[in-house]
């Protein structure tokens, strides 16, 4: 369910679950309004389960699309918290103690780049590198859409 866009909300710092091991329907949800999330999703029969302002449903099928029509659903900055959370288990990054940032980060990085991330739960080291320059553009321009 729009995993490739819950993944650009954690990159722009949101607190977002993704569901990517089968699981009934009404498990989904239920853990939507038990947790207060909104549950985005392509599945239309969700907003016949449940309020409208617990499900989103989306029509798109881009990841593109699918942001744009997000916007035009609900209040959204997608510069909130650029890269605070792993992209991958959703924890708050944290400061980077010495001894993982040198085992972790090859010596080149450590003399270019000056922003390191570190994931609590992965354990894991991150830095802004060409990957995250380019999202942080594509977010840049999903915010200067809003601010239009």
């Amino acid at each position: 369910m729009l995993v490739r866009l819950g993944k650009w909300l954690r990159a722009a710092g949101y607190d977002t679950v993704l569901i990517e091991k089968e699981m009934p329907d009404n498990k989904i949800l239920e853990q939507a309004v038990c947790e207060k999330r909104l549950l985005l999703t392509r599945d239309i029969h969700f907003t016949k389960m449940a309020a409208q302002e617990t499900v989103i449903y989306l029509k798109s099928n881009s990841v593109q699309a699918c942001a744009q029509e997000l916007m035009g659903k609900c209040t959204l900055n997608w510069l909130y918290r650029p890269f605070s959370r792993c992209l991958v288990c959703n924890a708050l990054f944290v400061e980077p103690e010495e001894n993982t940032f040198l085992e972790q980060v090859p010596p080149k990085v450590r003399l270019t780049v000056k922003n390191f991330w570190y994931c609590p739960q992965c354990k894991k080291m991150y830095w802004e590198g060409t990957h995250t320059k380019r999202m942080r553009t594509q977010l840049e321009r999903w915010q200067k859409i809003i601010s239009a």
